[in-house]
Protein backbone atom coordinates (compact mmCIF):
# COMPACT_ATOMS: atom_id res chain seq x y z
CA UNK A 1 0.00 0.00 0.00
CA UNK A 2 1.03 3.59 -0.94
CA UNK A 3 2.32 5.44 1.62
CA UNK A 4 -1.18 8.32 0.82
CA UNK A 5 -3.06 5.04 0.98
CA UNK A 6 -1.91 4.23 4.30
CA UNK A 7 -2.17 7.85 5.63
CA UNK A 8 -5.80 8.07 4.30
CA UNK A 9 -6.82 4.59 5.76
CA UNK A 10 -5.19 5.84 9.64
CA UNK A 11 -6.61 8.92 9.42
CA UNK A 12 -10.32 7.56 8.48
CA UNK A 13 -10.17 5.20 11.20
CA UNK A 14 -8.93 7.46 14.03
CA UNK A 15 -10.95 10.71 12.63
CA UNK A 16 -12.83 11.37 15.61
CA UNK A 17 -9.48 12.34 17.27
CA UNK A 18 -9.28 15.50 14.79
CA UNK A 19 -13.20 16.00 15.80
CA UNK A 20 -13.13 16.29 19.33
CA UNK A 21 -10.01 18.02 19.74
CA UNK A 22 -11.69 20.58 17.15
CA UNK A 23 -15.04 20.42 19.23
CA UNK A 24 -12.80 21.07 22.64
CA UNK A 25 -10.83 24.35 20.86
CA UNK A 26 -13.38 26.03 18.73
CA UNK A 27 -16.93 26.95 19.24
CA UNK A 28 -17.95 27.87 15.71
CA UNK A 29 -18.64 25.14 13.26
CA UNK A 30 -16.88 27.05 10.57
CA UNK A 31 -13.57 26.96 12.94
CA UNK A 32 -14.13 23.82 13.26
CA UNK A 33 -13.70 22.94 10.23
CA UNK A 34 -10.51 24.93 9.65
CA UNK A 35 -8.81 23.48 12.32
CA UNK A 36 -9.80 19.86 11.30
CA UNK A 37 -8.03 20.51 7.97
CA UNK A 38 -5.21 22.16 9.83
CA UNK A 39 -4.73 19.55 11.31
CA UNK A 40 -4.99 17.00 9.16
CA UNK A 41 -2.59 19.06 6.80
CA UNK A 42 -0.11 19.07 9.85
CA UNK A 43 -0.39 15.53 10.41
CA UNK A 44 0.25 14.75 6.65
CA UNK A 45 3.09 16.85 6.62
CA UNK A 46 4.75 14.95 10.07
CA UNK A 47 3.74 11.32 8.79
CA UNK A 48 6.93 10.91 6.87
CA UNK A 49 8.72 10.72 10.54
CA UNK A 50 6.26 8.94 12.07
CA UNK A 51 8.16 6.03 13.21
CA UNK A 52 5.55 3.91 14.85
CA UNK A 53 7.11 4.02 18.24
CA UNK A 54 3.97 4.60 19.54
CA UNK A 55 0.60 3.72 18.39
CA UNK A 56 -0.94 5.82 15.44
CA UNK A 57 -3.84 7.27 17.81
CA UNK A 58 -1.56 8.23 20.14
CA UNK A 59 0.83 10.02 17.74
CA UNK A 60 -2.37 11.80 15.85
CA UNK A 61 -3.64 12.89 19.55
CA UNK A 62 -0.15 14.59 19.96
CA UNK A 63 -0.14 17.08 16.48
CA UNK A 64 -3.99 17.24 16.61
CA UNK A 65 -3.35 19.03 20.55
CA UNK A 66 -0.45 20.94 19.38
CA UNK A 67 -1.66 22.14 16.13
CA UNK A 68 -4.78 22.96 17.80
CA UNK A 69 -3.04 24.80 20.39
CA UNK A 70 -1.10 26.84 18.23
CA UNK A 71 -4.04 27.41 15.64
CA UNK A 72 -6.21 28.91 18.77
CA UNK A 73 -3.00 31.51 19.78
CA UNK A 74 -3.13 32.70 16.14
CA UNK A 75 -6.98 32.54 16.46
CA UNK A 76 -7.57 34.50 20.27
CA UNK A 77 -4.81 37.53 18.04
CA UNK A 78 -7.58 38.02 15.79
CA UNK A 79 -10.58 40.42 16.81
CA UNK A 80 -13.34 38.95 18.32
CA UNK A 81 -16.91 38.60 16.32
CA UNK A 82 -19.80 37.42 18.18
CA UNK A 83 -21.44 34.45 17.29
CA UNK A 84 -24.71 33.34 17.96
CA UNK A 85 -23.73 29.64 17.37
CA UNK A 86 -22.07 29.56 20.62
CA UNK A 87 -24.76 30.87 22.16
CA UNK A 88 -26.57 28.16 24.23
CA UNK A 89 -30.54 27.86 23.04
CA UNK A 90 -32.68 27.93 26.22
CA UNK A 91 -36.21 27.60 26.17
CA UNK A 92 -38.42 27.99 29.24
CA UNK A 93 -41.18 25.32 28.41
CA UNK A 94 -37.70 23.06 28.49
CA UNK A 95 -38.28 20.44 31.66
CA UNK A 96 -35.97 21.05 34.46
CA UNK A 97 -32.89 17.95 33.95
CA UNK A 98 -30.95 18.01 36.55
CA UNK A 99 -27.92 15.82 34.72
CA UNK A 100 -28.25 17.93 31.75
CA UNK A 101 -27.40 20.57 33.91
CA UNK A 102 -24.58 19.27 35.31
CA UNK A 103 -23.38 18.09 31.94
CA UNK A 104 -23.50 21.61 30.64
CA UNK A 105 -21.69 22.80 33.75
CA UNK A 106 -18.80 21.02 33.33
CA UNK A 107 -18.42 21.55 29.71
CA UNK A 108 -18.57 25.05 30.21
CA UNK A 109 -15.70 24.53 33.20
CA UNK A 110 -13.79 22.77 30.84
CA UNK A 111 -13.76 25.63 28.55
CA UNK A 112 -11.91 28.08 30.99
CA UNK A 113 -9.48 25.93 31.41
CA UNK A 114 -6.03 26.77 29.86
CA UNK A 115 -5.12 25.26 26.79
CA UNK A 116 -2.83 22.42 28.33
CA UNK A 117 -5.59 21.55 30.50
CA UNK A 118 -7.99 20.82 28.72
CA UNK A 119 -5.85 18.55 26.41
CA UNK A 120 -5.22 16.60 29.58
CA UNK A 121 -9.10 16.41 30.52
CA UNK A 122 -10.01 15.28 27.10
CA UNK A 123 -7.67 12.55 27.27
CA UNK A 124 -8.37 11.58 30.91
CA UNK A 125 -11.73 11.37 29.86
CA UNK A 126 -11.24 9.51 26.76
CA UNK A 127 -9.48 6.49 29.33
CA UNK A 128 -5.84 7.60 28.67
CA UNK A 129 -3.81 6.70 31.75
CA UNK A 130 -1.28 8.80 32.95
CA UNK A 131 1.72 7.66 31.57
CA UNK A 132 -0.14 7.77 27.84
CA UNK A 133 -1.12 11.15 28.42
CA UNK A 134 2.63 12.44 29.90
CA UNK A 135 3.84 10.37 26.09
CA UNK A 136 1.18 12.86 24.22
CA UNK A 137 1.69 15.96 25.92
CA UNK A 138 5.32 15.87 26.61
CA UNK A 139 5.12 15.60 30.33
CA UNK A 140 5.87 13.29 33.15
CA UNK A 141 3.44 10.99 34.06
CA UNK A 142 4.13 12.11 37.64
CA UNK A 143 3.00 16.00 36.67
CA UNK A 144 -0.10 14.74 34.51
CA UNK A 145 -1.54 13.45 37.66
CA UNK A 146 -0.66 16.96 39.60
CA UNK A 147 -2.19 18.72 37.17
CA UNK A 148 -5.29 16.07 36.96
CA UNK A 149 -5.22 17.17 40.80
CA UNK A 150 -5.33 20.66 40.17
CA UNK A 151 -7.70 20.27 37.36
CA UNK A 152 -10.03 18.48 39.29
CA UNK A 153 -10.64 21.24 42.05
CA UNK A 154 -10.95 24.26 39.83
CA UNK A 155 -13.70 22.42 37.55
CA UNK A 156 -15.36 21.01 41.33
CA UNK A 157 -15.07 24.72 41.99
CA UNK A 158 -16.12 25.91 38.73
CA UNK A 159 -19.04 23.86 37.76
CA UNK A 160 -20.99 25.45 41.09
CA UNK A 161 -21.33 28.68 39.66
CA UNK A 162 -22.99 27.25 36.52
CA UNK A 163 -25.46 25.25 38.33
CA UNK A 164 -29.13 27.23 38.73
CA UNK A 165 -30.02 27.02 42.63
CA UNK A 166 -32.72 24.00 43.13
Amino acid sequence: MSKEKEFIALLNEHQRIIHKVCNLYMDAHADREDLFQEITLQAWKAYGNFRGDAKFSTWLYRVALNTAITFFRKEKRQPDIFSTEAVPDFNANDAYDPIEEQVKAMYAAIGELSKIDKAIVMLYLEDYNYNDIGEMMGITANNVAVKMNRIKTKLKESTQKYMTPA
